[in-house]
């Protein structure tokens, strides 16, 4: 499987800021990064984390800031490490993924369900079922308590719900940004890894792309973790961003079929 992906952004800067973008996937066969501000080559400085995903931080003075990136990957690339600390960070709440405050509904409507593989595909279907994917439907603030409240979202918001009510439920569970090939309309894409006592299963409520074609960009505990670009220390305008995903061959999905993201 080739999968070829790339990131357009154009961004105007209205005074001095540190920048980090999370667009570039951890492993590629080929790759390149075009950064400029006003026309002119800008600078980054990379930093890779534990899981093998990078950041590429940017000091950019004000002025119109042009990113261009793109990749290509052939086959499987391995999971990044993990060990039960890992597990044990993945069981806890976080910023938008408050499953201290999702635990009596969790429990309530699981609670009676045994075993991590049979609670990580009610949840799915739960949250499939209860939510309808609406762009613009929500804010940057929203968590997962405000989603399942609201009843719509989009990808971001359907993985934060999942991950809250699993983490209720004592399954560990992380948001992983991918590049989807087949998703449409296009764009970086928000899903969950559960694990199930043996692996760490990809997971998708919103149903929109085969996953056996998604490629990882970065794991976090939600989408503060994972965002393609944060700005610090100045002010940041995204003016256009286009995504383009594509695949030699797109696969069928099986909702039912056990899939690790690779």
């Amino acid at each position: 499987m080739r999968r070829d992906v790339t990131a357009h952004l154009d961004l105007t800067v209205t005074s001095p800021a540190l920048l980090a973008l999370q667009i570039a996937v951890p492993t590629p066969d080929s790759e390149n990064l075009s950064i400029t501000l006003d026309g002119r080559p800008l600078r980054s400085r990379v930093l890779t984390g534990p899981d093998g995903a990078r950041s590429h931080v940017i000091e950019s003075e004000a002025g119109a800031l042009a990113v261009a990136y793109s990749a290509q990957v052939s086959g499987r690339r391995p999971e990044p490490a993990g060990d039960e600390l890992d597990r044990l960070h993945a069981l806890r709440p976080s910023r938008y993924c408050p499953s201290d405050r999702l635990y009596i509904t969790a429990t309530r409507e699981f609670g009676d369900i045994e075993g991590a593989a049979a609670r990580i595909a009610a949840v799915i279907a739960s949250v499939r079922g209860r939510l309808l994917y609406v762009p613009g439907s929500s804010g940057p603030t929203d968590d997962a308590v405000d989603t399942l409240l609201q009843g719509e979202g989009v990808c971001r918001d359907y993985a934060h719900l999942v991950v809250a009510l699993l983490r209720a439920l004592d399954v560990p569970a992380r948001l992983v940004a991918v590049y989807a090939p087949g998703l449409s309309p296009m764009d970086f894409h928000a899903v969950v890894e559960a694990w199930d006592g043996e692996r760490w299963q990809l997971v998708d409520a919103t149903g929109l792309a085969p996953r056996a074609s998604m490629l990882r960009i970065c794991t976090g505990r939600d989408a503060a973790d994972t965002a393609f670009l944060s700005s610090h220390h100045g002010g940041v305008e995204l003016v256009s961003m286009q995504v383009v995903a594509v695949v030699d061959e797109l696969p069928t999905d099986d909702p039912a079929a056990v899939v690790e993201l690779g």
